[in-house]
C-alpha cells in the first residue's frame, strides 16, 4: 500500500511547503539549434512561465533516505536514537484483549484486580535484576484472528475504535507503554497494520504481529488449525512502515516484537534488515514444560538472532502438568541467553 502522492506539478511555494530545497538544471531542448532560434523570444517566455514538473515520490524518497542516514550516524555514535527504549529498560508486559477473559491476563481479571497483580510482578523483576529500569506495558490483541471469515472471507476482526482508546486510557493511567497486536489471519500486514496509524503516531504505542495467525498463504485453513508464517520481507515492510512514521512524526523509536515459536513462522530471518528507529524484539511465545520452552527459546530466538530477544510466560497453561511450573524472573534470568528485555504475561 504506497503512502506517497502521485506526480503532480508543484511550483516554488509547494516546494517551500514540503520543506525541501532544490536545485534544477534546464536540459536542452530535442529540437535543432534553427528549430530553437525560429522559436522566438514568444515561445521562450511561454515555456518558462510554466511551473517545472517534479516527481514527489521521489523527492519523499530522496528526504527519507537522508533522515535514515541521519538515523544511523546518531546511532552509531550512540547506539542508539534519543528516546530509545531498549537496551536501556526491560519492559514487562501483560498480554491479551481487554474485551476477552480467554485471551490472557489483559482482559481475564477485573481491572483492579488485574493492575495489582501487575504491580507486584513489577516488582519482582525489578528486583531480580536491579541494573536495568522495569518499563511496564500492556500487549492488546487489536485485529483478531476470527473462528469465522467475516463478510470479506479474511478471518480476523479489528477492535472498536471505544476498545482501542479503552485500553490506552488504561495503559496512560498506569504509566505504561502499549503494544497493539495484528494477527491478520487470511489478510496481509500490508492491508491491516495501517488501520492502526492514527495509534502508531503516538510516542507511547508500539506495535506487536503474530506469524502464529498469518495465514494468507494457506488458502483454506481456519486459524489455529495450522500455524501461519512470515517472511523476513514482511517483517521488513512492518519496519520500514513504522521507520516512515518516527521520521515524518518525530517520535522517539518504535518497539516491534515478533511473536516466535517455530522455525517456519519466521522464514529467512537473516534477511531481516534493521533501522535505527525501529527496535526488534523476536519473542518466544510458547507454552509448557520450562525445559521446552528452554530448548525453543535456544533453537528460534538464540541461534537465529535478529535484535532483541523475549519471552512469554503462561499463568494457565505453562504450570499444566504438574510438576511443571510458571518461571520465575530469576530463573528467567539465569536460565537464559541472552537474557530477553521482553517478557509479557499472558
Amino acid at each position: 500500500m504506497s503512502h506517497f502522492q502521485p506526480l503532480t506539478r508543484l511550483t516554488a511555494p509547494a516546494l517551500a511547503a514540503l520543506g525541501l530545497a532544490l536545485t534544477l538544471t534546464t536540459l536542452p531542448g530535442c529540437g535543432s539549434r534553427s528549430d530553437n532560434e525560429a522559436s522566438g523570444t514568444a515561445t521562450a517566455t511561454a515555456d518558462s512561465a510554466k511551473p517545472a514538473v517534479v516527481d514527489t515520490v521521489k523527492l519523499k524518497m530522496e528526504a527519507m533516505r537522508r533522515d535514515s542516514l541521519k538515523a544511523d550516524s546518531i546511532a552509531k555514535v550512540n547506539g542508539q536514537l534519543p528516546g530509545a527504549i531498549l537496551p536501556g529498560h526491560r519492559i514487562v508486559a501483560f498480554y491479551g484483549n481487554i474485551r476477552s477473559k480467554g485471551m490472557g491476563i489483559l482482559g481475564r481479571e477485573p481491572k483492579e484486580q488485574m493492575f495489582r497483580k501487575f504491580a507486584g510482578v513489577l516488582k519482582e523483576w525489578q528486583a531480580a535484576d536491579p541494573s536495568i529500569p522495569v518499563q511496564a506495558a500492556l500487549h492488546n490483541v487489536t485485529i483478531t484472528a476470527q473462528g469465522t471469515p467475516g463478510k470479506d472471507g479474511k478471518w480476523r476482526l479489528m477492535n472498536s475504535k471505544a476498545t482501542i482508546e479503552e485500553v490506552i486510557s488504561w495503559a496512560r493511567e498506569h504509566k505504561c507503554i502499549l503494544f497493539l497486536d495484528v494477527q491478520p489471519g487470511h489478510s496481509t500486514l500490508q492491508v491491516e497494520v495501517p488501520k492502526l496509524e492514527q495509534y502508531l503516531k503516538q510516542p507511547d504505542i508500539h506495535l506487536g504481529i503474530d506469524p502464529e495467525f498469518s495465514l494468507a498463504t494457506m488458502p483454506g485453513i481456519r486459524p489455529n488449525q495450522r500455524i501461519g508464517t512470515l517472511d523476513a520481507k514482511d517483517v521488513n515492510w512492518t519496519i520500514n512502515y513504522l521507520a516512515r512514521l518516527v521520521s515524518e512524526n518525530k517520535l522517539p523509536p518504535k518497539v516491534l516484537t515478533v511473536h516466535r515459536f517455530t522455525r517456519k513462522m519466521v522464514t529467512n530471518y537473516k534477511n531481516i534488515k534493521l533501522d535505527p528507529r525501529v527496535q526488534v524484539v523476536m519473542h518466544m511465545d510458547g507454552h509448557g514444560d520450562p525445559v521446552l520452552k528452554k530448548d525453543s527459546y535456544h533453537d528460534y530466538i538464540q541461534t537465529e538472532p535478529v535484535q532483541y530477544t523475549g519471552f512469554k510466560l503462561f499463568y494457565e497453561y505453562d504450570p499444566k502438568p504438574k510438576p511443571h511450573h510458571l518461571m520465575t524472573p530469576t530463573e528467567v534470568l539465569t536460565q537464559l541467553t541472552p537474557k530477553p528485555l521482553y517478557i509479557q504475561y499472558q
